[in-house]
């Protein structure tokens, strides 16, 4: 990937019009001036790795290489590699940069992460980028920490290298570009507490509505994690995988189930269709 040019492609989930987006498109540009922008046309925070199958897409051509597209970051990036960059698919998917973070357990919610995780099943290289943000004072997003460390982060990725069915979590410290401490390559961590908040409200037609959050606690983050990276104002780098199995539960759950119930049947068809289990067959 390091010995061509590159062609970007560049997504997100908080939409189009997004300051992240922007960010992330500067740090693209430093690499190739090939990149193309597919975003969501509204937020899609909360998003995870759906896609829109009961209703029909739009998409939307800002110019000949930014386009809005009326659905998650997964329609964007399938929309880009499966239609719009179908003659030349991306070589590499930058998502981002989220407005806040995406580490520990968020990263199961994410839109972010889902726009790079899409690529990820494609067999794109893809790398989500996040800047965190102090939740007591939004107003102050420090971008230009993402945009001031996000070239060399993303060069240095590109130049090491991973596997095909690992994408890239890099979240950038709440701090500015020179109070930046380091970077880390980290675990995903826990957070030990939140809440979930549902606030029942009523419009105007005295009809009721929810508004889904959370309430989150301060906690001590542990070192060697994402969390503890970021309390310590490192950038935080995280390899996440596609592939779900817990392994060591599983040979744990085998060696149960095969103590009890034995080996598994071979499956294999009789004359009528039905399956049947190889002991049962005649030799």
């Amino acid at each position: 990937m390091a010995d061509k040019k590159l062609r970007i492609l560049v997504t997100n989930d908080d939409g189009i019009r997004a300051p992240g987006l922007k960010v992330t498109e500067a740090i693209a540009r430093t690499l190739t001036d090939d990149v193309w922008v597919v975003a969501p046309e509204s937020e899609q925070s909360g998003a995870s790795h759906s896609l829109t199958l009961t209703l029909p897409l739009r998409l939307r051509a800002a110019d000949d290489r930014h386009f809005a597209v009326t659905g998650t970051p997964t329609d964007c990036v399938m929309m880009a590699s499966a239609h719009l960059l179908k003659d030349q698919p991306p070589d590499l998917i930058l998502s981002g940069v989220n407005s806040g973070i995406n580490a520990a357990d968020d990263v199961t919610y994410s839109g972010t992460i889902a726009g790079a995780m899409e690529g990820c099943a494609l067999g794109i290289p893809a790398i989500a980028l996040s800047q965190c943000y102090n939740y007591e004072d939004r107003k102050q997003i420090h971008w230009d920490c993402a945009e001031a460390h996000g070239p060399a982060v993303v060069k240095k990725l590109i130049e090491t290298g991973w596997p095909k069915d690992v994408l890239m979590n890099v979240n950038f410290p709440d701090c500015t570009p020179d109070e930046v401490a380091g970077i880390q390559v980290v675990a995903q961590g826990v957070r030990e507490w939140q809440e979930i908040s549902i606030e029942r409200r009523v419009d105007m037609r005295a009809n009721p509505y929810f508004w889904i959050g959370f309430r989150r606690e301060r906690f001590t983050a542990k070192p060697g994690t994402d969390l503890g990276a970021l309390a310590s104002k490192c950038i935080a780098v995280t390899p996440l995988q596609l592939n779900l199995t817990d392994w060591k539960v599983l040979q744990a759950l085998k060696h149960s189930v095969d103590a009890d119930f034995g080996k598994p049947a071979v499956p294999s068809e009789d004359s009528t269709g039905a399956l049947i289990p190889a002991k049962e067959r005649a030799p």
